[in-house]
């Protein structure tokens, strides 16, 4: 079997068996062609006659490249793809070994999320408003980013009908998982809002589609468009800090704790599968917890 045919047995299982998404795969496709690349250049044909020592030589060529060398979180995604990409060869007996077994990624500083105050929050969202189309909807589009905590990958794939009784929204995630999530006040008017006097003058431009997201030509909302939108808010807004959806996301997870939330709830509405990636939030909480008591409290320096 060819290096090449391996990683295509390799991409078809993550998609199939076990569900990641598009995005994901793409991913995995891009650093297992470049690592495939590299082997061959170096005369590996076959899975099995790849060895852990060149595993470990295609790391630190990726590290120490003139071109754009990879840094440690970035090389940290590739090891990633390359250890399940062995160790599926091994579950698949394609080998009799896992050469990437050992092979530990770099250790990554502790990088806590940035997430927007509720003023600056408030100052994008405004920046949004007004009664044409395209306000309507991107008004509705960051309400409903910031009340939901979404990806923005699941924003966009909404379609009308996941907008449930006015206040639930229903978002696919990873692994094509659902989860239900509520909407406050401000999303369900501005959605409402988008729906009524928004959406039917978009979805007239195009051919008929379910997405609640439409382009200026009636065809769904694409991640880059939404992107583009939030940045032009934040540029309107003021906002000199990088601005993502992500942020926004961030934001949410934020805001709720230092309200009192719980952490289990906000990782049900995040859609986190685990409960340790939600609790990095409540090392930002604790952080400005502790920049409000140091500047306070008399006795704290």
């Amino acid at each position: 079997m060819t290096l090449a045919r391996a990683v295509d047995d390799y991409l078809r299982h993550v998609q199939i068996e076990r569900g990641l998404s598009a995005n994901t795969v793409s991913a995995y496709r891009r650093d297992l062609a470049g690592y495939v690349e590299w082997l061959e250049s170096a005369g590996i044909d076959e899975p099995r006659d790849v060895l852990a020592t060149h595993v470990t030589g295609y790391a630190r060529a990726l590290s120490r490249r003139e071109d754009r060398p990879l840094g440690p979180s970035s090389l940290a995604r590739v090891l990633s793809s390359v250890r399940g990409f062995h160790r599926f060869l091994l579950e698949e007996r394609d080998v009799d070994g896992d050469v990437a077994r050992d092979v530990r990624p770099p250790k990554l500083g502790r990088r806590l999320p940035k997430a927007l105050t509720i003023d600056q929050v408030e100052r994008l969202l405004a920046a949004t408003e007004g009664e044409d189309v395209a306000a309507l909807r991107d008004h509705a589009l960051l309400e409903l980013l910031y009340a939901t905590g979404a990806r923005v990958s699941e924003v966009v794939g909404l379609n009308v009908d996941d907008v449930i009784d006015e206040d639930i929204v229903r978002l696919t995630g990873k692994g094509d998982k659902q989860r239900i999530v509520p909407l406050g006040r401000y999303a369900r008017t501005a959605v409402d809002a988008y729906l009524v006097r928004g959406r039917p003058v978009l979805s007239a431009m195009g051919v008929a589609t379910p997405a609640l997201f439409l382009g200026m030509r009636g065809a769904r909302l694409s991640r880059q468009s939404a992107w583009l939108i939030l940045q032009a808010a934040a540029e309107r807004a003021g906002l000199t800090a990088h601005v993502s959806p992500h942020t926004l996301r961030h934001s949410f997870a934020t805001h709720l704790l230092q309200g009192g939330a719980d952490v289990r709830v906000v990782q049900e509405l995040l859609g986190h599968s685990s409960v340790a990636t939600t609790q990095i939030y409540t090392l930002v909480t604790a952080d400005s917890l502790r920049d409000v008591y140091t500047a306070a409290h008399p006795r704290a320096r």
